[in-house]
């Protein structure tokens, strides 16, 4: 099935708010495919703390997952490459594409179109940002974009870099080779009740410790990635490594990570606002009623 005025749905949405179950529900329905737009999601071994839910997808095709080992640093540029090659594919088979994230620099690559800069680490600098305090770095990138700051994880030094990085040379920034195709994006957006989000989040952060989320990180530094790559892999690899490393205790490692998650929550609910404030149509599904029901209202009055 495939709608006149747009080629791609999106189902967005904060964290633990049920982004994989609704693109689940709507693939069956519309005869789609999934794509994933999680940062994590890409990275082989990364199960639990990423949450991708396998099972959850069924029979439904899914791309972008498990497509990269640990180690590797899978970027914005790398997915963008790879959803358009996974977009044409699934139109080429007369199936509905339907984009599930997740990241919000990732959806923008696609919806947007970034002419991406390809760029080296710039060493100097990251030795001078080496020197400065965490938050001085997170405020230099404010001052330089403030819309690639509420993009990205403000914790992570690597991440932070690498901002700074393409942030400083987005005015060299060279013409793709070719034009992307066009993206007529159909939103969807899961909201829920505040309160509600943050029980939901720490529910699931407990489902996910008792499905074994300590081993699975203790698995991936047996196997050779180090705690600083852990780092560059988001709030749980990197809460649970610190415990594994005995920097802190148990209870504490499980209240920052719920505390971190509550807040990343929160940039993505700042990231939704943008989408809005420049033009963008979310179709808001209330998390506490039927969202695929919400939903398959709102594809019906879009004819």
């Amino acid at each position: 099935m495939f709608m006149k005025n747009f080629n791609l749905i999106l189902v967005i949405g904060a964290t633990a708010s049920g982004k994989t179950r609704l693109g689940v529900e709507l693939a069956r329905q519309l005869e789609g495919e999934i794509i994933s737009a999680d940062s994590r999601q890409v990275y082989k071994g990364l199960d639990i703390g990423s949450g991708k839910d396998l099972a959850e997808y069924g029979e439904v095709p899914h791309h972008l997952i498990d497509i990269v080992e640990p180690g590797h640093e899978y970027n914005a540029f790398q997915f963008q490459q790879d959803f358009f090659e996974a977009f044409t594919d699934i139109q080429s088979r007369n199936k509905q594409p339907i984009l599930v994230g997740g990241t919000g620099l990732y959806v923008d690559a696609v919806v947007s179109g970034y002419e991406f800069v390809q760029l080296d680490k710039d060493f100097a600098l990251r030795s001078e940002l080496d020197l400065q305090p965490l938050e001085q770095v997170q405020k230099l990138l404010l001052e330089l974009d403030a819309v690639q700051y509420e993009k990205t994880d403000l914790t992570v030094r690597p991440r932070l870099y690498r901002a700074i990085e393409i942030a400083k040379n987005k005015q060299a920034a060279p013409k793709p080779a070719k034009a992307l195709p066009e993206i007529r994006p159909l939103y969807f957006g899961i909201q829920w009740d505040r309160k509600v989000l943050r029980k939901r989040i720490k529910t699931r952060l407990k489902e996910r410790f008792e499905q074994g989320m300590v081993e699975e990180v203790q698995g991936l530094l047996d196997s050779g990635v180090s705690h600083e790559q852990l780092e560059y892999y988001g709030l749980e690899y990197r809460f649970v490594s610190q415990y594994i490393a005995e920097q802190i205790s148990y209870e504490e490692m499980f209240d920052r990570l719920n505390t971190a998650i509550g807040q990343y929550a929160k940039r993505q609910e700042t990231w939704f606002r943008r989408i809005e404030k420049h033009g963008g149509k979310i179709h808001w599904l209330q998390g506490s009623g039927d969202i695929y029901q919400q939903a398959c209202e709102v594809l019906a009055g879009l004819g």
